[in-house]
């Protein structure tokens, strides 16, 4: 019965990708070729209707099946350890109950990002392809409560998906603490090798290996246009109409057009003081429980940034926007990053 022996639970846009292709160059490790199964999220099929823009393709691509999902780890040899790597993990509670009664010893990595710079990264993302029709992220926040209501994914929870304190806080009454990893973003670019260090120690394996993350789905950040404003209602319009259409037809048809808006697009701009500040109210008492929660500091998250925007500068040559439900080309069963 091949099941994971570790997961990456969160959060998105954390970094996740990145370390799920930096880890999969350890000898020991076998990280999955689809990284993001999202097998827990549900406990049958996923929705086939309704949602947001885009919600019915990545519904598609769920690992929902047992055997499919046990299929992930198969190629893993004699010896490594198993992971994958879907990043709502953190956030579903649900997902953390299913996660205990199948794996119960599971060991889990968390990495938290500061939750403004991690919404407006997320916003960034799904506006970056067409799919946010509100191209001011303050007013994207605002609007989460009604898309939430409106069933939309999780992947547009923008603020919920930043409240770490109450999400730790639940996962701690699932999960003895031993369990869990809890790292921070920052760590991972600014001091890799050490974090990287620190992950193989927490799994036990030969610390050394690996020494470099890879620059994983790094986000774009096209400016507002008529133009961008123009593809990105073709691509909606299609994407509300593959839900009548087979498979990944949907998806096949979007991607030339959200090619289109990020060519040549910068790395993610910077917010405003102002904007952060707007922001703030969402998080700053989950701030409060997630210090108390983890007995540590965050109270840097409260205060301007110095940095901010893009930290891993411009996008490699050739890359696009991930669609992490997917096999990897590159990752043909041994995990190997791609450029």
């Amino acid at each position: 019965m091949p099941l994971p022996d570790f997961l990456i639970i969160g959060a998105p846009k954390a970094g996740t990708t990145a370390l799920h292709a930096a880890l999969a160059t350890h000898p020991v490790l076998y990280m999955s070729p689809v990284k993001e199964p999202k097998f827990f999220l549900t406990d049958g099929p996923p929705p086939a209707r309704g949602g947001g823009p885009g919600d019915i393709s990545t519904w598609r691509e769920h690992v929902w099946r047992r055997a499919d999902y046990e299929a992930l780890f198969t190629p893993a040899a004699a010896g490594q350890l198993r992971a994958e790597s879907t990043p709502f993990y953190l956030y579903d509670a649900a997902a953390q109950r299913r996660i205990r009664e199948l794996i119960p010893d599971v060991k889990m990595i968390a990495m938290l990002r500061d939750p403004v710079e991690r919404a407006h990264s997320n916003w960034t993302h799904l506006w970056s392809a067409g799919l946010d029709p509100i191209g001011d992220f303050v007013q994207a926040c605002a609007d989460e409560d009604r898309r939430v209501a409106s069933g939309w994914a999780q992947f547009w929870h923008y603020t919920r998906l930043g409240r770490y304190g109450e999400q730790l806080e639940h996962l701690y009454q699932v999960f003895p603490r031993e369990q869990v990893l809890v790292l921070r973003y920052r760590d991972l670019v600014d001091a890799p090798v050490l974090t990287l260090d620190r992950i193989c120690a927490f799994l036990g394996v030969e610390q050394g290996v690996v020494t470099e993350v890879p620059r994983e789905n790094v986000t774009a950040h096209p400016d507002e246009s008529l133009g961008h404003r123009a593809v990105s209602s073709v691509i909606r319009t299609a994407a509300a109409a593959s839900r009548h259409l087979p498979g990944t037809t949907g998806t096949a048809l979007t991607s030339p057009l959200e090619r289109m808006l990020q060519r040549g697009a910068r790395p993610r701009q910077p917010l405003t003081w102002q904007q952060r500040q707007a922001l703030l109210p969402y998080f700053e008492s989950d701030i409060r429980l997630l210090e108390k929660v983890t007995e540590s500091d965050f109270s840097h998250w409260l205060q301007p940034r110095e940095r901010s925007g893009g930290l891993v500068g411009d996008r490699p040559v050739g890359q696009r926007q991930a669609r992490n439900g997917q096999p990897r080309n590159d990752q043909p069963g041994s995990g190997q990053p791609g450029g």
